[in-house]
């Protein structure tokens, strides 16, 4: 039987090469966590610049959007504008013969039934 403290030469060994196993699985382990850490750092830091990349495009797109909606009212408007002056001063144009109105007006009303033509 062997005793504790009579440990062979291969045994030593073994124990050796278990224990530098042992420390490069620690070290590997240890460099996969650094480099887990130094991705999601680097995730991040790149979901922030995108996030604020995108905010200031919309911010941007919105100005553009409602510079746009500004200069189509203010034309719509102006459009608008000139077709009512239009329309105001071709009302204001119209002549009405008032004696000829009234005229066909009692021409009609005074006619006989089955010649409503003939007052036109």
């Amino acid at each position: 039987m062997i005793m504790p403290n009579e440990i062979s030469a291969s045994e030593k060994q073994s124990v050796s090469v278990l224990d530098l196993l042992l420390k490069t699985e620690a070290e590997a382990a240890a460099l996969v966590n650094d480099a887990q850490l130094e991705a999601d750092r680097r995730i991040h830091d790149n979901e922030e610049k995108n996030r604020l990349s995108f905010d200031e495009k919309i911010k941007n797109e919105i100005q553009k959007q409602e510079l746009n909606l500004k200069v189509e009212k203010e034309k719509i408007n102006s459009l608008y504008e000139n077709a009512l002056n239009d329309y105001r001063n071709e009302i204001k144009n119209i002549t009405s013969d008032e004696n000829r109105f009234f005229d066909l007006l009692n021409k009609y009303l005074n006619q006989k039934p089955g010649k409503e033509n003939d007052a036109q």
